[in-house]
């Protein structure tokens, strides 16, 4: 691990470079790649999620497993293209543990949050959103420096150093993970709910 200084990025390509060559934290020794961010470079929303799972260490894009396509149901039902959202992680390499042939996903402790931010920093100062949507604690963290209950700041537009409103809401695998399929139509429900919001609120930062 090593703490090299970080160069002046000012390109998504050249930022992804960067990510691929870094070894600020462990995670990179056991991660088959980095996975960076993804969308336009000028996208009006940003999404940044926990960390990439295991098909997204494999494939090198963020929320292409069973997360990224309830993400992608989401958006579409809350009328949101993807493709024009910039989406991305708070932490850039797959942190697992083994189980036999399977990879389970293990959370990014706060030493890994906080060694990845400056990737996050880049982002943000490049595509420069007026909204970013922080996909659970993880990103909560990555974007304010300190853990915050979702319950907390949920549905709230909470102004960012450097520009921008930030709203938080649950990661979509949370969804996933709910007891039983009235719950998880329940977490759906309301998560598009929030994510229709960034729609009304962007429509007034035009």
């Amino acid at each position: 691990m090593t703490d090299d200084p970080v160069p002046n990025i000012r390109s998504l390509k050249a930022l992804r470079a960067a990510e691929a060559a870094c070894t600020r934290c462990p995670l990179y020794r056991k991660a088959t790649q980095v996975v960076p961010g993804e969308g336009p470079a000028r996208a009006r929303m940003m999404m940044v999620g926990e960390q990439p799972g295991d098909q997204e260490d494999r494939q090198g894009r963020p929320f292409v497993g069973p997360a990224g396509g309830l993400l992608a149901k989401a958006l579409e039902a809350a009328g949101i293209d993807r493709d024009e959202v910039y989406v991305t992680n708070a932490v850039k390499h797959f942190k697992f543990e083994r189980r036999g042939k399977r990879r389970l996903h293990k959370r990014p402790n706060a030493h890994e949050i906080e060694r990845c931010h400056v990737w996050f920093g880049f982002e943000r100062k490049i595509v420069k959103p007026a909204l970013v949507v922080a996909l659970g604690a993880t990103a909560v963290r990555s974007m304010s420096g300190r853990a915050t209950p979702i319950s907390r700041i949920r549905g709230k537009f909470v102004p960012l150093d450097g520009g921008g409103r930030m709203l938080a809401t649950i990661h979509p695998s949370a969804i996933l993970r709910a007891p039983g399929d009235e719950a998880r139509h329940a977490m759906f429900k309301a998560f598009v709910a929030d994510l229709k919001a960034c729609t009304k609120a962007l429509a007034k930062m035009a």
